[in-house]
């Protein structure tokens, strides 16, 4: 008699799966990611903000032709990417970033991109311990990277010292900014959790809303409406608020750098708009600040900006320079979006007033009833309330 066979289901292949997604710039691969996808960029020293925005778009693996920390300084994207549990491999060069398809299904495992079980790729498995490692490295780095901002900030200066010392060639807008409060909205990876703390602020003051780039799609969909939305005429398609959302601003202003022309203008006005020209090297948030800060805003709130050295060092190293000068001009009318909550307490409510007025009766009854006024007036309360029991009692 032949005993029957048992099969062993098959395991699973060792490491994660997923549909690989390839593109040498990641703001234009960021909009193309699902859940489940395998993120492969070329960008070294991640950043926060990027890092944050392909855990957010769910990817189960990063791979990346450049090291994901090259020690200029200690950046915070592959930090937080280990942390939330993506597996991270980097340095498998332009040749491997070259041999790994878009659109094609992949494995990773060991620091290899396999596909049909054949490894088209070889590069390094990012761990905690690495990050510990390099990060400490990467530190002393730090002051060579100051020094440079340093030298950077001094040609920013030279170049741009009409716009920062005299407000020359800051763009006139229609919307009235005067005497006003101001919140500049730029994206980030916390962005809707600090338009959550300044919500009251901006329901009951009504200040003048600045958004920069997708900054207005964030804005519209907490039920707010931009203003003023400033675009970069250098950013790509995906950083660009959609039409719907600019024709629904009072004012469109395009930063350009000096000599850029009008290609980004003319491709605004044939949608119908209008926009102003901004032009400037700096970044476009800074341009944001200083059109508050030039039409005279009584304060101006930032929402998506952050102010801590690291923070700072770990932003667009192009606008560093921009950056930190534009912090001083403003300095005096800038205040960040957490600090807001602590500074702004809202409006007095008319429960406000009845709690007062109820406490303060509560107080002079107290106050009334020690006198010997007072306890003749409660011996006589209760003694009238006692003879009305009494007289109910009766037949």
């Amino acid at each position: 008699m032949r005993m029957p066979v048992r099969h062993r289901p098959a395991l699973d292949p060792p490491g994660v799966v997923g549909t690989a997604r390839v593109d040498r710039r990641t703001t234009a691969l960021l909009p193309r990611l699902r859940p489940g996808d395998i993120a492969v960029i070329d960008h070294a020293d991640l950043d926060r903000t990027t890092a944050q925005a392909l855990v957010d778009a769910g990817v189960v693996a990063v791979v990346n032709a450049a090291p994901m920390i090259s020690g200029r300084y200690p950046c915070l994207g592959p930090s937080l990417l280990v942390s939330a549990g993506v597996p991270v491999v980097d340095g498998v060069g332009p040749d491997g970033l070259a041999a790994i398809e878009d659109r094609q299904p992949v494995r990773i495992h060991e620091g290899a991109v396999l596909v049909d079980d054949v490894p088209v790729a070889t590069g390094r498995r990012v761990d905690a311990e690495i990050l510990t490692t390099e990060l400490e490295a990467a530190r002393d780095g730090l002051a060579t990277q100051l020094e440079t901002l340093t030298h950077n900030s001094t040609e920013f200066l030279r170049r741009e010292q009409g716009l920062l010392l005299h407000g020359l060639g800051v763009p006139r807008v229609g919307t009235r900014i005067a005497g006003r409060p101001v919140v500049v909205v730029v994206p980030s990876h916390d962005l809707d959790s600090e338009l959550r703390a300044v919500r009251t602020f901006i329901r009951e003051q009504q200040p003048v809303l600045i958004a920069v780039g997708r900054g207005a799609e964030t804005l519209r969909e907490s039920g707010l409406r931009a203003d003023i939305v400033v675009v970069d005429a250098g950013a790509d398609q995906a950083e660009v608020p959609s039409a719907r959302t600019l024709k629904a601003a009072r004012d469109v202003v395009v930063r350009a750098d000096p000599g850029s022309g009008r290609t980004a203008i003319d491709q605004l006005e044939r949608l119908g708009l209008r926009p102003v020209h901004f032009e400037s090297a700096a970044t476009p948030e800074d341009a944001a600040l200083i059109l508050a800060d030039a039409a005279e805003a009584a304060i101006i709130v930032g929402v998506g900006m952050h102010a801590t050295l690291e923070d700072f060092l770990d932003r667009r190293r192009s606008g560093l320079a921009s950056t930190f000068l534009t912090r001083l001009k403003v300095g005096p009318r800038l205040v960040d979006a957490s600090a807001v909550p602590l500074l702004y307490a809202g409006r007095v409510r008319p429960r406000h007033l009845f709690l007062v007025m109820l406490s303060g009766l509560v107080a002079l009854a107290a106050a009334v009833g020690v006198t010997p006024v007072g306890q003749e007036w409660a011996d006589a309360l209760v003694d009238s309330s006692l003879a009305d029991t009494l007289r109910g009692l009766l037949p």
